[in-house]
């Protein structure tokens, strides 16, 4: 029913008066609900963090109460908690395809994947609140999709004594996940159902931007913050300069401005940042390399440990609203960037797989830091680093983050993967790969490769000996595939993923990472006794062989003085030799 404004005069008066009586009730009532969802955090005095449970009843009361937010409950996780994911919108729109639609962008928020470092949980729930209350405006062009705690294991494991030397809260939560996994190692592995909860999330929200954020460790300085920004080379060249040149220059102007100058994570350990550093890489297995993979702009703020609990927050929170201010006012030229790098993808065949840290390009940082002393231990009693508080210093740093290609692999035009590498197949699926399965039996003309050499880790590491230094040579032949088998091709959104997953070379693939060791062990053999004679016919019919034997015994003085080894020289290079040994098992079709 339409509003009816009254014609005489006393009558417009009384209506002016009620209704900037009601304005004023109602931005009132909207401010004494917001202090209703006063935070644990404040309550404590900003000192401490909230449990789990109390974490998830918040978001659960905010929900409630404010239609600019939504709180969806995803995937189960290890602990057996499900996954949320908090969707914050000015109109309320919490269906990612209708907002993709709208031409807004995306910012995925992730928190807690180390629950001792809870600032990121903290923050979150402030700057949503403020939203929800009208102190902060959230752009129309912004929508934020918020992981309100990630590694809900480890926060639900709760200690006061957990990272001794971190400066609060009270009490937090710990590093490893029900499986004590690191989940900032699983994102390609995923040996964890909360690293399987999150790949459906991002390929539900196709964020633009990313953000994890994180406490750092590893030296003493001034700067409350610190940020780390995926390597730019991994991204679409202009998508690459774009985070290199303006987002990641604006976020710092913001920073300072704010009174929080930021520097670059810093990668230092054992030793003092005074001569700068060497920016990290964070490859596939980490959750800003994972996103990257996707042409998705991605950063881990770090605050610093050693700074009161109430700062790194503050700090969070301030970087968090850069972001979504940068974003909002570059809406549109990151949605054209991002476009173009999906497309370019796309059509790539070359990628670069491993890199090395490029020393001719220097980038230079105002650090503030603190000078550095070594001084004898009250342990040990032998001199040992210490930061010295009183004596702070700012001064020009370089740091090397610009890397080069030492690894570069070409896609086929499909990959053809057996359907026996079920847990293969599944991983891949899981990140939305376009695949297709052969309707009948078919003979194909592929080339694949055997493996040559790697080197395996002897002690575990997350659950895994990684392999590493790779060789393999390609060989061409014509196999059978069943009825089943899956057709990969590679010409969509995923290439650079497939080139990082399948390729056996890259250091975060799936090889890499132990799913095709069964190929690096022999099934079939022999008793040498019995097969003593076969060698012996199989020799005189193959003199060739016998030429190469007797020339490994003249250069070999060992291998001459072994009888074993010889004959399995033989049995090696015959047609008895298993012909699926280091046979790596995904193949390549180029017409």
């Amino acid at each position: 029913m339409p509003l009816q404004v009254p014609c005489n005069i006393v009558d417009k008066l009384i209506f002016m008066f009620k209704y900037y009586a009601a304005v004023f009730l109602f931005f009132y009532v909207l401010s004494a609900s917001a202090q209703n969802y006063i935070t644990y955090y404040e309550k404590s005095g900003f000192t401490e963090s909230p449990d789990y449970f109390t974490i998830i009843k918040w978001w659960q009361k905010l929900d409630e109460a404010s239609g600019k937010v939504k709180m969806l409950v995803m995937d189960s996780t290890d602990a057996g908690e499900p996954l949320h994911l908090v969707v914050v919108s000015e109109n309320g729109d919490w269906n990612f395809n209708n907002i993709r639609a709208k031409n807004k962008r995306l910012i995925l928020i992730n928190n807690g994947i180390h629950p001792g470092e809870p600032d990121g949980i903290d923050a979150s729930m402030l700057m949503v609140r403020d939203i929800v209350s009208g102190k902060l405006k959230l752009p129309q062009n912004v929508v934020l999709a918020i992981i309100p705690v990630y590694n809900i294991g480890g926060c639900l494991n709760r200690s006061e004594n957990y990272r001794v030397d971190q400066n609060g809260p009270k009490a937090f939560g710990s590093r490893g996940n029900s499986q004590n996994l690191d989940l900032n190692r699983d994102f390609v592995k995923c040996d964890s159902k909360d690293a399987r909860a999150f790949a459906r999330i991002f390929h539900k929200v196709q964020p633009d931007v990313f953000v994890d954020n994180h406490v750092s460790n590893g030296a003493d300085y001034q700067h409350v913050m610190t940020l780390l920004t995926t390597a730019h080379n991994k991204l679409d060249g202009q998508l690459g300069n774009f985070i290199d040149n303006e987002f990641e220059p604006a976020l710092y102007k913001s920073m300072e401005q704010k009174g929080f100058p930021m520097i670059p994570y810093v990668n230092v350990w054992g030793s003092t940042p005074d001569n700068g550093w060497t920016a990290y890489w964070d490859g596939p297995r980490y959750a800003s390399g994972y996103a990257a993979m996707w042409q998705c702009l991605a950063f881990v703020p770090e605050t610093h440990m050693l700074k009161p609990y109430r700062q790194r927050v503050e700090a969070t929170y301030e970087l968090m609203k850069s972001f979504i201010d940068f974003t909002a006012a570059n809406s549109d030229k990151i949605a054209e960037l991002r476009k173009n790098a999906i497309n370019t993808v796309k059509v790539q065949k070359k990628f670069t797989v491993e890199w090395t840290v490029d020393s001719s390009q220097k980038s230079q940082y105002d650090f503030k830091g603190y000078e550095a002393e070594y001084l004898p231990s009250e342990v040990s009693g032998i001199k040992t680093l210490k930061y010295n508080r009183q004596k702070p210093y700012q001064k020009n740093v370089t740091i090397l983050k610009h890397y080069q290609p030492v690894t570069t692999v070409t896609l086929p035009d499909y990959y053809v993967l057996p359907q026996g590498w079920w847990k293969v197949v599944e991983l891949l699926q899981l990140n939305n790969v376009i695949m297709h399965r052969l309707k009948k039996d078919t003979a194909i003309n592929v080339s694949y490769y055997r493996i040559n050499n790697y080197k395996s880790t002897p002690q575990q590491y997350e659950m895994h000996h990684p392999n590493s230094q790779v060789s393999a040579t390609e060989h061409r032949q014509t196999v059978e595939f069943r009825k089943g088998d899956w057709l990969i091709p590679a010409n969509q959104v995923a290439n650079r993923f497939l080139a990082e997953v399948l390729e056996p070379v890259a250091p975060d693939s799936y090889f890499a990472w132990n799913y095709f060791d069964a190929i690096l062990t022999q099934k079939e053999g022999y008793s040498a006794y019995a097969f003593e004679d076969h060698a012996a016919q199989y020799l005189k019919l193959n003199p060739q062989l016998k030429q190469k034997l007797e020339a490994k015994k003249a250069a070999d003085s060992e291998f001459a003085a072994n009888a074993a080894a010889q004959l399995r020289f033989v049995y090696e290079n015959s047609p008895w030799m298993e012909p699926g040994y280091k046979k790596y098992p995904v193949y390549k079709i180029n017409r």
